[in-house]
């Protein structure tokens, strides 16, 4: 288990350093800074004096990626694709061009966003798998039909549907949960849960007929692999199947 961690961590790497050049790419050349000083001071009577002067503030008037002004280490630290892009992992995310550190707005964020996605994740991985294995117990029967074609019509109705639905029934017309805001300490799962709720509803189509897919293909590959596959198909192996997956 360590070593495929390690694995994993190393394979990491090159993908977020691809992640974060094709980023700064996207951000900075694309997108010069030029052209994000003329977006923040106005596109009309913007003198060349004061792109400069935006530029020096904001910490833009550095080379790109290398500083032929600088030597040794310095050539390379004095740019911009090091200040504002791989100082990220050091977790040193500096602060906006208006001013606000991204580190405090990150911590003052992060709980109520927590308080949602986590969650979203275990509840929704709960109901989405159970209803998988249900689906797998009775395959090829009207429950396993009726199953994908409710998945298929949950799929089929867009996101923003189950959000205005959710909060019109739940909040504007029963009352029953508040439509908006947050509060800290014990009183949040008032404001959480309606969220919650929207977001494991609107995912159970799609995440029940992807667990009920991945369940059937490890039985086939059971199945396969036994000597005598017709005996494996009744309703005693199935079940003990869908418990060793649960």
């Amino acid at each position: 288990m360590i070593g495929y961690l390690l694995r994993r961590l190393r394979d990491a790497i090159p993908i977020l350093l691809g992640v974060n050049l094709l980023t700064f790419v996207l951000f900075f050349v694309v997108n010069t800074p030029d052209d994000m000083a003329r977006m923040h001071l106005g596109t009309k009577h913007v003198t060349e004096q004061a792109i400069k002067q935006w530029k020096v503030e904001h910490g833009y008037d550095l080379p790109l990626f290398y500083n032929a002004t600088q030597s040794n280490v310095a050539a390379l630290t004095e740019t911009v694709f090091f200040n504002k892009s791989l100082r990220m992992f050091a977790l040193d995310f500096g602060a906006s061009d208006d001013g606000r550190d991204i580190a405090h707005e990150i911590k003052t964020r992060a709980g109520p966003s927590l308080a949602i996605a986590l969650p979203v994740f275990v509840l929704g991985l709960l109901v989405n798998v159970s209803f998988a294995l249900m689906m797998v117990f009775f395959r090829a029967t009207y429950l396993d039909r009726l199953g994908v074609v409710l998945s298929v019509i949950l799929m089929s109705i867009s996101g923003l549907f189950y959000i205005i639905a959710g909060q019109f029934l739940l909040a504007k017309l029963w009352r029953w949960l508040p439509i908006s805001g947050f509060a800290p300490g014990i009183d949040a799962w008032r404001f959480v849960l309606l969220p919650v709720l929207i977001s494991v509803v609107g995912g159970l189509g799609s995440g029940t007929r992807w667990y009920r897919s991945i369940f059937l293909e490890e039985i086939a590959k059971t199945m396969s692999a036994l000597h005598e596959p017709r005996a494996c198909q009744s309703r005693a192996y199935y079940f003990a199947m869908c418990c060793r997956m649960a």
